[in-house]
């Protein structure tokens, strides 16, 4: 529910949506068009369906147990390599990446990862590194801490750096001072 939707938007909808399918066995069971009408409202209605699909393939093919494999995950439809690390994360609190917006950008300004011509590639260069970062059996708390920081105090359009309790390590900050002195130099 939360891909491309606000937190407050998505709270009036998630405790209706799981009281009418309490489980994953009460989402399969369901018609498409129930489904959909439990949805209504929220937009996006590609989600309502592959939510709805993936938790058939699960009750079907996996006798309702969710994957734990980030490969297993993305065999299901909808599932995608953010979704694939959410679930595991925050479902399982397996010491993998859930890397969203907000976390790419935190991790790309403290580290400032290298942009490769290929998105893919960077995604991966910047999990990897993520992974690292992740205490065993923190996996939940680190991608919630990441995602909070990056909406909170590393904001794309105005980041607070001067609440930032990693500016003295961070290579963007760091570059932007350079350039704020050069700019000051030069006048």
């Amino acid at each position: 529910m939360l891909q491309q939707t606000q937190v407050p938007r998505v709270l009036d909808y998630y405790p209706r949506f799981l009281r009418r399918y309490p489980s994953v066995e009460a989402l399969a069971a369901a018609s498409p068009a129930r489904v959909r009408e439990a949805w209504d409202g929220l937009g996006y209605y590609a989600r309502a369906r592959n939510l709805h699909a993936a938790a058939r393939a699960v009750v079907r093919e996996r006798r309702g147990r969710f994957p734990r494999t980030r490969e297993e995950a993305e065999g299901l439809p909808g599932v995608g390599r953010y979704t694939s690390g959410a679930l595991l994360a925050f479902a399982f609190d397996e010491p993998v990446a859930a890397l969203d917006t907000n976390g790419t950008r935190v991790l790309s300004r403290l580290f400032v990862a290298r942009r490769s011509s290929s998105p893919s590639r960077t995604v991966a260069r910047l999990e990897a590194l993520a992974a690292s970062l992740i205490p065993k059996g923190k996996g939940w708390a680190f991608n919630q801490a990441l995602m909070d920081f990056g909406a909170l105090v590393c904001t794309a359009r105005s980041p607070r750096c001067g609440a930032c309790p990693f500016r003295a390590r961070c290579r963007a900050y760091a570059r932007w001072q350079r350039g704020r002195l050069a700019t000051r130099r030069s006048r």
